[in-house]
């Protein structure tokens, strides 16, 4: 499973993690919990990065009929790996999205997370409320 963090719609960092409950017993002691969270520049997770920003992230705005800064300043989704494409290439299914208490979270992620959560109380104390209008 790819864990990927954001900041309202934009990626700020991946972790790649074994969910325990989907390992054969005799696995579960030889797989790691998880791996080190990495930016989202990481060269492995390019193409999920490029497939939330670009259209998965924009489809839930629009179904969801809400507003890029309406998103938290830091959550994340779960993807479990799908089928390879003809070319080989990874595809992923979304698992779950978590939207409380996402900690921890990519420290390399820091500076964007304070800067969104400070723009959103600035808006906030200037009498736009950029959740509930």
């Amino acid at each position: 499973m790819v864990r990927c963090y954001l900041s309202h719609d934009q990626v700020v960092g991946f972790r790649h993690q074994w969910p325990r409950g989907l390992l054969d017993a005799e696995d579960v002691r030889a797989a790691p919990a998880s791996t080190p969270m990495v930016g989202s520049d990481a060269p492995a997770h390019q193409r999920l990065r490029d497939h939330v920003e670009r259209e998965w992230v924009p489809r839930m705005i629009s179904i969801l009929s809400i507003d890029r800064d309406s998103l938290p300043v830091i959550w994340d989704a779960d993807f479990l790996h799908g089928p390879k494409t003809p070319s080989g290439e990874d595809t992923y299914v979304l698992c779950e999205i978590n939207v409380s208490a996402v900690w921890p979270f990519p420290p390399m992620a820091a500076d964007t997370v304070a800067a969104a959560a400070v723009a959103r109380t600035r808006a906030f104390r200037r009498g736009r409320d950029p959740v509930n209008g």
